[in-house]
């Protein structure tokens, strides 16, 4: 004897759990040799570029590769 399939769900047109799906903000643009600042690390500049991926900042004392979104660096 084989098992019921299960019906489908058909969705609420009420229900708060049918909102679209919004797409992320676009990432901030770096170039080498913008000046940032980073809530942990302080003031720096960028020094290196991977897109979409990463960027490499020199905050004077040591080089952090920050890795996208960038939540907490932000160009001055």
């Amino acid at each position: 004897m084989k098992p019921r399939k299960a019906a489908a769900r058909r969705p609420l047109p009420g229900s708060p759990f049918n909102v679209p799906e919004v797409p992320p903000p676009p990432l901030p643009h770096f170039v080498v040799q913008d000046k940032v600042s980073h809530d942990k690390y302080g003031l720096g500049h960028v020094v290196g570029v991977e897109e979409d991926i990463a960027v490499l900042v020199d905050f004077g004392t040591e080089i952090h590769r920050i890795i996208a979104p960038y939540p907490r660096l932000f160009k001055l």
